[in-house]
Order: C-alpha cells, then sequence, then structure tokens
C-alpha cells in the first residue's frame, strides 16, 4: 500500500513538472494604451463646422477615454507635445506625459485634453523616445501608442527608425497613426499604421475602430499543403514575424489533430505579420492578410519530399552537402543514413568523400531520393623521404581532376578513395629541380587495399 502511494505521488509530481515546463504562448490579458495628442499652433486651423482640429479631437478623444472607463483590464495615459511653446521658439523638446498609467485615471485625462492650447512645432520623434519612459516596466500588459496628429515631423528627427527600435525594444507594439487631414501624411506609413482622417466624422469612426482592433481577438490556423494541396504537412516550425521589425512574435510547431486538423493560434491583431515556415529551404509568405477579430485560415503550399544518402553495402559513413540548384549558399549538411525533408524542387548534393561526387537531384512530394556511393578503397602511400605532391583523378575523359595534397610532413600516407583510376604525382624535398617529379597511376577498387611506393 505504501509502495503504491509513493509511485502515485511520484507520478503527479512529475505530472506537475512537465506541466510547468509547457510554455503555452498567449497574449497578455491587459493592455495600457498611451494616447500622443499633437498640440502643435497647426492644430488651431479650421476643420469644419465651426470647430478646429483640436476642438474636434479634444471632443471625440474626451467621449473615447470616457466610454473606457468600463474596462478593468485598461489602463490609459496621456503625452501631449508642441503645447507649452510657441512656433517661433522652435523648442523641439515640447513634450510632457501629463498624465501617467495608473488605474481609473479616466478623469484627470480628460481634465488635461480640455486645458490644451495649441502652440508650437512637432517633435514626433522625440515624443517616441520619451513614451519608452512612459510604460511601466510592470509585465502581463500590452502596450499601445495611438498618435494624433495633423502634421508630420517638423523637428529633423527620423520618427519612423525610432519607432522600429522602439518595438525591437519591446517597448511597444506597432502604433497606430491617426492623421488629421495630414498632407503627405503616407511618410508616416514606417511609423506605424498610418490612418488618415479627412473630418472629424472620419476621425471619429477611424478613433473608435483603432481601440476595437486593439481589444478584438483574433485567431489563426495555419494549413501546410502538400503536393496535391491538401493539409497533411505538419511538425514544422511556423513564425510569425513583425513584418515592420522582422523580429519573431510568435513561433510554434505546427500540430494537426486526430482528425487531421491543426489547432487555432491566438495573434496579435495590432501588428502584420509575415509568416515563416521553416522547411529546408524555408518557405516565406510576406504580408498575410489576418482580418481583425476573426478566425483566419491561412493556407501555405509546403510540398516535401525526402532525401537519403547512403554508402552501398558495408561502405563507410560520409555526409554531403546540400545546395538548391543555382544557389551557391549552403542549405544543409546530411549525413550517411539520416532522412531530411525539403521543399519539391531542383537540389545539387555534394558528397564529402575523396574525391567528391556531386549528384543532381529532384526532390519529389511525398517520396524519396536516395544518393549512394560504393564503398571505398584504402590506399597506402609510402615514399623514401618527404616531400611534395597530390592525388588526382583519371577521368573517363582522359582529364585530371585534383582531389587532395600530400602532407608535406609525412611520408607514410592513408586514404580512402572511391573505386576509379588514379594518378600520384610527386617530388621529394631533397631533390633539386622539377624534373625530378614521379608520376605513379593506380587503380582503387571497393574494399580493397593498395600498397604503392614512391622512390
Amino acid at each position: 500500500m505504501l509502495r503504491a502511494f509513493v509511485l502515485l505521488f511520484l507520478l503527479i509530481a512529475s505530472v506537475r513538472s512537465f506541466a510547468q515546463e509547457i510554455n503555452e504562448q498567449a497574449l497578455p490579458e491587459k493592455t495600457r494604451i498611451l494616447f500622443v495628442l499633437d498640440g502643435s499652433g497647426s492644430m488651431n486651423a479650421d476643420w469644419g463646422q465651426n470647430q478646429s482640429r483640436m476642438d474636434a479631437a479634444k471632443a471625440i478623444l474626451t467621449r473615447l477615454v470616457d466610454s473606457l472607463r468600463v474596462n478593468p483590464k485598461l489602463e490609459l495615459a496621456l503625452r501631449v507635445y508642441g503645447h507649452r511653446y510657441s512656433r517661433q521658439a522652435n523648442n523641439c523638446t515640447d513634450s510632457r506625459l501629463e498624465v501617467p498609467f495608473r488605474p481609473n485615471n479616466h478623469s484627470a485625462i480628460i481634465t488635461q485634453i480640455k486645458d490644451i492650447t495649441p502652440r508650437g512645432v512637432t517633435p514626433i520623434t522625440y515624443s517616441l523616445l520619451q513614451a519608452a519612459n512612459d510604460f511601466p516596466t510592470s509585465a502581463g500588459y500590452r502596450n499601445i501608442v495611438i498618435l494624433i496628429t495633423d502634421g508630420v515631423e517638423s523637428c529633423g528627427g527620423d520618427p519612423c527608425q525610432a519607432s522600429i527600435e522602439l518595438q525591437k525594444k519591446g517597448v511597444f507594439l506597432r502604433p497606430f497613426i491617426i492623421g488629421l487631414g495630414v498632407p503627405g501624411g503616407k511618410v508616416l506609413d514606417c511609423v506605424g499604421k498610418f490612418i488618415d482622417a479627412g473630418n472629424a466624422d472620419s476621425f471619429n469612426e477611424t478613433l473608435n475602430q483603432t481601440i476595437e482592433t486593439t481589444f478584438a481577438k483574433t485567431t489563426v490556423s495555419v494549413e501546410l499543403l502538400n503536393g496535391d494541396n491538401q493539409p497533411t504537412e505538419t511538425n514544422l516550425n511556423v513564425t510569425f514575424l513583425n513584418s515592420m521589425t522582422g523580429t519573431a512574435a510568435y513561433e510554434f510547431v505546427h500540430y494537426l489533430d486526430a482528425a487531421g486538423k491543426p489547432d487555432s493560434v491566438q495573434v496579435d491583431p495590432v501588428l502584420d505579420y509575415d509568416i515563416v515556415v521553416n522547411t529546408l529551404p524555408p518557405v516565406v509568405q510576406p504580408n498575410v492578410s489576418i482580418i481583425n477579430g476573426k478566425h483566419n485560415v491561412i493556407r501555405i503550399p509546403a510540398p516535401q519530399g525526402t532525401l537519403v544518402i547512403k554508402p552501398e553495402g558495408t561502405g563507410n559513413p560520409f555526409s554531403a552537402v546540400v545546395r538548391q540548384k543555382g544557389r551557391g549558399e549552403l542549405l544543409n549538411v546530411q549525413n550517411s543514413f539520416e532522412t531530411v525533408r525539403y521543399l519539391r524542387g531542383e537540389y545539387e548534393v555534394e558528397t564529402m568523400t575523396l574525391p567528391r561526387r556531386i549528384f543532381q537531384i529532384s526532390i519529389d512530394a511525398g517520396k524519396t531520393t536516395t544518393v549512394s556511393l560504393p564503398p571505398p578503397g584504402a590506399v597506402n602511400i609510402n615514399s623514401l623521404a618527404v616531400g611534395y605532391g597530390s592525388i588526382f583523378e583519371i577521368l573517363a575523359s582522359g582529364e585530371s581532376k585534383w582531389v587532395c595534397t600530400l602532407d608535406p610532413t609525412k611520408t607514410r600516407h592513408f586514404y580512402n578513395l572511391l573505386p576509379g583510376k588514379y594518378k600520384v604525382v610527386f617530388r621529394a624535398r631533397r631533390t633539386k629541380g622539377s624534373k625530378y617529379t614521379s608520376i605513379r597511376n593506380f587503380e582503387v577498387a571497393s574494399g580493397q587495399t593498395l600498397n604503392l611506393r614512391l622512390f
């Protein structure tokens, strides 16, 4: 009885330990939104209906902040720029966190919004850099920036670079940029998701849609298609890259359930993604269109076949370099008897043998391609003195192809060579001229040992 109890205890402990090691990727439950509001002098411009841009922004932002009181998983903050110094002062550090993050600060933000008077310039880059210090460091939050502006950078900074660097550091996700009739506002596309609001009504709609996007639950299923366009490929690493920064936002090993269906993965709707399926070579789907607040099924062709390299009979194991046909870069190094899957296509396999052999092969989806070599023979080369020389393979055409260089510090040399015809070209170090070069032809058979004596 005691023994059974101990076994049960150990089983429960091991299950708990395994569960603790599983790191299920999930979105943080809470969100922080930093509103960065343009308070520059141009916000005094008329925007129709007897309203300035600032008047419209104040009214709409006030209503939005007030409506967000009911969300207990949301914290807000307000940063304003260009509102403390005149345009003539050209103060490019005129940016201040007016209301920091804390629970239930909606009234403080609304009061601060009412007191803003547009005055100065547009230091967007400086404001983004300062925003890095606005977000508390406590974990469990998604950090969102919503920039509301009627102009582009006027202080010589690079808001695009600043935004990308801060995203790479994980300070905040891709910002939303809401332009209030910004001339040439598309230049802000590289800062974040730029949306131009031409009037107060479209600004109101855009701002509300931005908030909805922030909280929309968005899921994806990735179907990896085989050579028949059926979603049966699986167990591959799949990476969702932030398309702006190139950094990994989500990484998982693809899974199919007992019914052959991929599971659903929740992703953040704030980001745009490039999806990488880590086949050999990888499949990249850039700028994948994901609908916010919906379940998305993404179908990616990833047809694979299998390559096996091996010696014939009892030959020595060897490795091979695999490249895509027509490309010089190394794709993979594969060892004997390994079963490796590659995308359907044309490849070059170069064996790491003496001499090397190069095979042009085709990988077909769902099929196995085998590259095999006959067993080598052993060659012992002995010389009375150290010297210089090389081994060459004699091809069927009669041409000679270099195989390897003899060690100039040794008189005994041992090689495993593939079956074929060869020659060794050698000159002893002590000789006084190239005319003393010796040439010996020889032939290697599988599994046999050949002894050669030079001089």
